[in-house]
């Protein structure tokens, strides 16, 4: 076997992984859920491609489950660095879940959408999850046809800190990123994680390596890029694809259960209608930051609304 071939994957029955060989040695790791793949012989039409967020991985056999029952593929990626992918970018001596350009992650998600498009599919979802949120618009306003819509589940539009505090942390970054790209600038909260997890009173039971429970640092290139990659998109993309993006109906700072206490969800909002034409936005009353991980009901609302709204756009 080698490191291209199907494998077992970590989720378990159903579930098959491969290594994604991209440039300069660099590799990502692309999952899917087999049954929904072809479950009557043939390639389903419609695939879906999950993208996770910052210090994630895919780890989330519901979502698979839920999609196949709707009819459609079900793929996702752990891009460089992160979760499946984490040990070879470390050996060659990245950080993990950090990259100094986020540009790289095209590569990944190029990878991810050659293999999906060789299996057959003829159209191709892509569903992405806060940084993931951010990545993949900016991806496929570079790459028109690579992707026929987007759903984008509490997206990293903008930094959730007031906005002197927002102006202070890019004339940092840009100061120090130069001299020292790997400075750690901060440090993320583990708080929201913590009480996703099992051993905290929460639902899942997830790697505490590849989404940490300690505070994560934020090296000085990858913010740089991080809040370059949001000016960029503030400023407005020309997507000619149907997006949907979800958020919570509101954010607060502890109650990271049943509300985004992640991100804004005033600014998902208020620079959704700037991806292009063809925006749809949905609100899912009581979610947390990842909508998919939200307590029921609002978890099975958000499945309801993203497949719905898949069957209907594509």
């Amino acid at each position: 076997m080698t490191a291209t071939d199907w494998h077992p994957d970590l989720l378990g029955e159903g579930f098959e992984a491969r290594t994604l060989d991209l440039p300069e040695g660099a590799s990502a790791t692309l999952v899917r859920h087999v049954p929904s793949v072809a479950p009557l012989g043939d390639p389903a039409r419609v695939a879906v491609l999950s993208v996770h967020g910052l210090a994630d991985y895919y780890f989330h056999p519901h979502v698979a489950r839920a999609l196949a029952d709707a009819g459609f593929a079900s793929y996702a990626v752990d891009l460089r660095g992160h979760g499946r992918s984490w040990e070879s970018y470390e050996a060659a001596g990245g950080d993990p879940n950090q990259v100094p350009d986020l540009a790289l992650h095209a590569q990944d998600l190029d990878a991810a959408a050659d293999a999906v498009r060789a299996a057959g599919h003829e159209r191709l979802v892509v569903l992405a999850h806060s940084t993931g949120g951010l990545v993949v618009p900016l991806w496929a306003d570079a790459r028109p046809g690579r992707a026929d819509a987007l759903v984008l589940n509490s997206p990293w539009f903008e930094h959730n800190a007031p906005r002197p505090f927002r102006w202070a942390g890019v004339a940092l970054a840009e100061a120090v990123a130069p001299l020292a790209p790997r400075a750690v600038l901060s440090h993320l909260d583990d708080a929201y994680a913590r009480a996703l997890h099992r051993a905290h009173g929460g639902e899942w039971d997830f790697d505490t390596t590849w989404k940490p429970h300690e505070p994560f640092p934020v090296r000085a290139a990858w913010f740089r890029s991080v809040r370059r990659s949001q000016r960029r998109l503030a400023h407005g993309l020309d997507l000619e694809i149907p997006v949907l993006v979800l958020t919570s109906d509101r954010s607060t700072h502890a109650e990271h259960l049943s509300s985004d206490s992640v991100l804004d969800v005033a600014h998902m909002r208020a620079l959704a209608p700037r991806l292009g034409d063809d925006v749809s936005l949905a609100t899912i009353r009581g979610g947390t930051h990842d909508l998919a991980l939200s307590p029921s009901p609002a978890r099975e609302e958000y499945l309801q609304v993203v497949t719905d709204w898949i069957a209907a756009a594509v």
